[in-house]
């Protein structure tokens, strides 16, 4: 299923996607699962492999910033001043909907999630996508779900192969380079607002716009993807803070000892590393039946904020 990505395969995964065909793809921050964001049958798809709730909007994946006036409508300055700054990266803007982004993509709302991912990879299957006539690609993480978000092309076989269909197609990348998702920005206010943490960081955002981050609480929160309580979830049970136990897994920094009879998941030596390896330590607990994570979170701000976003929703159970 994992196809090598010469210009040929390239060109068939684009495609795929213009025939209605789910292809999956490496972007920089994990794997996504795309369909053509303008065919509703297709984008259907999406849904039904993942057990995604229909209401649960998308991310339009474009391959140049020319390209998101077609997606929205009254695009503030700072939110150009983003793009220009961060695109192509790992930062999704949430910016008032055009006609082209219908319901089945924004989960009925006014708003429409656009991001240029910088894997080349990616963009090369976006840029072959749009000579064929595409106007984007309709992504989320190509995984179940609420499930551990997939950074290789193997993890998403694990996850994804069995209700894959024979003409859908995964492209293989490698290793995604930060591996864990986009930050998402709300550019619909005055100010920025941080929907989900990622590596483009609060102190980024305000320095590059020269404006403060919007930190109210407002009673009609945009919905996007990641914010649920619950996500990014591995089968093991995921306990933070507390001193692991003989049979436990353990997730720290490199200056962590392992207790004995402890099983060391990753010891990053940076926080680069531990968002790099943690989607991949939860994955091996499940691999080798590990019951329980302990898990020692990063401190800080910026990215070591966003791993602790991720290590608190993966804890968190309904």
């Amino acid at each position: 299923m994992i196809s090598n990505c010469t210009d040929v395969e390239v060109k068939k995964a684009a495609k795929a996607l213009k025939d209605g065909h789910l292809v999956a793809f490496p972007t920089e921050t994990v794997y996504g699962l795309g369909a053509d964001a303008n065919n509703s049958k297709a984008v259907a798809r999406i849904y039904e492999v993942k057990e995604r709730p229909t209401d649960h909007p998308l991310i339009v994946h474009i391959s140049s910033i020319n390209q998101i006036s077609k997606w929205a409508i009254d695009i503030p300055d700072y939110a150009i001043t983003l793009a220009r700054k961060f695109w192509p990266g790992p930062m999704t803007l949430i910016l008032s909907r055009s006609d082209l982004a219908q319901d089945y993509i924004t989960g009925g709302q006014d708003t429409v999630g656009v991001r240029i991912p910088s894997h080349p990879v990616a963009l090369a299957l976006l840029s072959e996508f749009e000579n064929l006539g595409g106007r984007g690609v309709a992504a989320p993480s190509a995984n179940r779900f609420g499930a551990v978000s997939p950074t290789s092309a193997e993890a998403v076989n694990e996850e994804l192969s069995r209700v894959f269909g024979s003409k859908d197609l995964l492209l293989g990348g490698g290793i995604c380079k930060i591996g864990i998702e986009s930050t998402i920005v709300d550019c619909t206010s005055i100010l920025p607002r941080v929907l989900r943490p990622g590596f483009v960081t609060n102190e980024m955002i305000q320095e590059v716009t020269s404006l403060k981050i919007d930190h109210s609480r407002k009673k009609n929160m945009v919905r996007a993807s990641g914010l649920m309580k619950s996500h990014y979830s591995p089968r093991a049970k995921i306990e933070i803070g507390s001193e692991p136990l003989p049979g436990d897994g353990f997730i720290a920094l490199e200056t962590y000892a392992t207790p004995e009879g402890v099983i060391r998941l990753a010891a990053p030596k940076t926080i680069e590393q531990y968002a790099n390896t943690l989607y991949k330590a939860f994955r091996t607990a499940d691999q080798n039946g590990i019951l329980r994570i302990k898990i020692a979170m990063p401190a800080g701000n910026g990215l070591a904020a966003a791993i602790r976003d991720r290590i608190k929703k993966a804890a968190h159970k309904f």
